[in-house]
């Protein structure tokens, strides 16, 4: 059996390219082809693209009580789905040109919950939606009290208007479990946070 990544960014040939939207975000347009696995070129077809820098995203946590901030806010493209457009989600926020993650956590974290976090952990980086977009999630858990959490935050300016929850770890589990949760980043990171609870709460090395 052949394994696995044979071929690589090379291997594909941008015939052409254009961009045929560009507002807060961009659309563009390209013609290629590629080696396919039985040895054959694959005929030159087109794709668009959504170009969308990368993002950070933060589970806040406090160890000592067992609780998590999560925040609700309106999301677009919810709408017309058979659920509430307003979602429960992390911390987040796009990475600006010369940011690290760490530094747009903390940004976010003040931003939109008014939390610091004392320490970061990495869960994973992942590509929301390779098939159609360029956006990759930078996903950490964050140290941080839970204490004066929760209340309401956002950059009016950018339109945000975000209600800080906290939660036990076991019910925010529950709604991924029951569907209440169903956004990928909140998912990824609770199920991480659900394996790896008594390591944390024994000790955050």
């Amino acid at each position: 059996m052949t394994k696995p990544f044979q071929f690589k960014t090379s291997d594909v040939s941008v015939e052409k390219r254009e961009t045929v939207f560009q507002g807060f975000f961009r659309m563009d347009k390209l013609w290629l082809t590629h080696p396919r696995f039985d040895g054959r070129d694959m005929p030159v077809f087109t794709r668009e693209l959504f170009i969308r820098g990368d993002a950070t995203c933060v589970l806040p946590y406090d160890p000592e009580r067992d609780e998590v901030v999560l925040l609700e806010q309106f999301r677009l493209g919810a709408m017309g789905r058979a659920q509430s457009p307003w979602l429960l989600e992390l911390v987040a926020g796009m990475n600006e040109e010369g940011e690290t993650p760490e530094e747009v956590a903390q940004r976010e974290g003040q931003e939109e919950a008014g939390l610091t976090f004392s320490k970061l952990d990495k869960i994973c980086e992942y590509l929301v939606s390779p098939g159609g977009s360029t956006e990759l999630i930078h996903l950490y858990c964050g140290r941080i009290s839970t204490e004066s959490a929760g209340g309401l935050f956002g950059m009016e300016h950018e339109h945000e208007d975000i209600r800080a929850h906290v939660f036990s770890s076991e019910e925010a589990i529950a709604m991924v479990r029951d569907g209440r949760i169903n956004n990928a980043a909140a998912i990824i990171a609770l199920q991480w946070l659900q394996l790896n609870r008594t390591r944390i709460r024994e000790g955050w090395d």
